[in-house]
């Protein structure tokens, strides 16, 4: 894996915009095998994720081409139904390809995903919701094995609403005989871009958003043009970034009200944020207050893909802040990295216990997953000297050109391949 060179220290100023969510295209991109017709797929952004689903897809038997940000994908002769450890241990997302295989070809087979490394993953919301629809489903030697005549529509309450599980129905169903009705539904903004997608397609999708959505099926879809909505965990990965170096910025081509609940935390904090149709201006004072608590909860609740990044920004925030996360189980590795850079932060359960500090230093430290390697960028960003950071190609699983970008707006980086 390579490093990444940071000088601290710098001001950022100027304007940067943001690419389409990785959340969203990886859904989007498993729903073009519902088709056998030609999808294409604009405002993709080039990330290590989209590069291995693309894999897979090629895998089954698409035809894929890229040209700037849009795919053209042909799935007329996708297939397949088996994809093998060496692609499904890249990434988490890789589980989404159970339901739309399934519902496409009548079988899947696939191992448990891989992806970074939070902690437990389980997927029986998952399985338990293709088994209700339908599917016959068995593991043996670390395969997941599906198997249905034709799947048929059925009410499927999710105890949790797992966002990925969500999806995996939404997918299936739109193919399954009948109606298909999910209560306790995920409400993240990237089920509403899959929906739209599927709908676009032919599909009967309604109530994306809301805590119930039904999906009518029908026996076929058509290919279709989509583009995907801007990515909402970068928008306010930037912002964390010029909140943490007392910087003034304008982050471009985003979705004001998807990162509202990381917004208001940054205003409590000190910070002057004004928020236009597609663009958020922040000016950040020299000294943060630290916000009393932070707990990660669903859409449209504080994102657990934001909490790391924030926990950089509170390490120099003056007072003690405490974050809970309450969707993962292990995402404080990070802490002890910060920790090496001169913070004070102490894990309790699941909670991190967060008393700012007057400065951080650099200092050499690794990145154990991708939302981890932005939080440490955020911290070496503020810290006086160097600061080296190994393992920096999680970063490339969500975020394009970020070293560029933040260069651009007067940050001092580079990597080291």
């Amino acid at each position: 894996m390579s490093s990444m060179i940071i000088s601290g220290g710098r001001r950022l100023s100027g304007s940067v915009c943001v690419h389409g969510a990785k959340n969203a295209v990886l859904p989007i991109l498993a729903a073009t095998l519902l088709t056998k017709n030609i999808s294409v797929i604009k405002n993709c952004p080039n990330l290590s994720d989209v590069r291995h689903t693309i894999e897979i897809l090629e895998f089954l038997g698409a035809k894929v081409s890229r040209k700037g940000d849009t795919l053209t994908i042909d799935t007329q002769n996708a297939d397949g139904t088996h994809i093998p450890d060496s692609l499904m241990l890249k990434m988490r997302s890789s589980v989404i390809f159970m339901g739309a295989i399934l519902a496409r070809n009548g079988c899947a087979k696939i191992s448990a995903p891989g992806g970074c490394e939070l902690g437990p993953r389980p997927i029986d919301l998952h399985i338990k919701a293709l088994k209700e629809l339908g599917a016959s489903i068995k593991e043996k030697h670390g395969y997941i094995m599906c198997s249905a005549k034709k799947l048929t529509g059925n009410t499927i309450y999710l105890k949790f609403p797992s966002v990925g599980a969500t999806e995996n129905v939404m997918l299936a169903a739109s193919l399954a005989s009948g109606e298909t009705i999910i209560s306790n539904a995920a409400k993240e903004p990237e089920i509403c871009d899959l929906a739209e997608f599927l709908n676009a397609m032919g599909a009967n999708v309604s109530g994306a958003g809301s805590s119930e959505i039904r999906i009518i099926g029908k026996n076929e879809l058509s290919g279709s043009t989509h583009s995907v909505l801007p990515d909402r965990i970068v928008a306010a990965t930037y912002l964390c970034c010029a909140a943490s170096t007392g910087s003034e910025i304008l982050v471009n081509g985003i979705i004001p009200e998807q990162i509202s609940s990381a917004v208001s935390i940054l205003r409590d904090m000190g910070c002057d944020i004004k928020a236009e149709k597609n663009s958020v201006y922040i000016s950040a004072p020299k000294v943060l207050i630290a916000p009393e608590e932070i707990k990660t909860m669903p859409y449209p609740g504080f994102p657990t893909d934001v909490q790391s990044q924030f926990l950089s920004v509170l390490a120099k925030a003056k007072g003690t802040s405490i974050i809970t996360e309450n969707i993962f189980e292990s995402r404080f590795r990070h802490t002890e990295e910060l920790n090496k850079m001169g913070a004070n932060i102490t894990l309790a359960g699941r909670s991190a216990i967060v008393k700012g500090v007057p400065a951080l230093w650099g200092a050499k430290v690794s990145a154990h997953d991708l939302r981890g390697a932005a939080s440490l960028i955020i911290a070496a960003l503020s810290a006086e000297g160097e600061t080296e950071i190994k393992n920096i190609d999680y970063l490339d699983r969500g975020y394009e050109d970020f070293m560029e970008n933040l260069n651009n707006l007067g940050a001092c980086i580079k990597r080291i391949y």
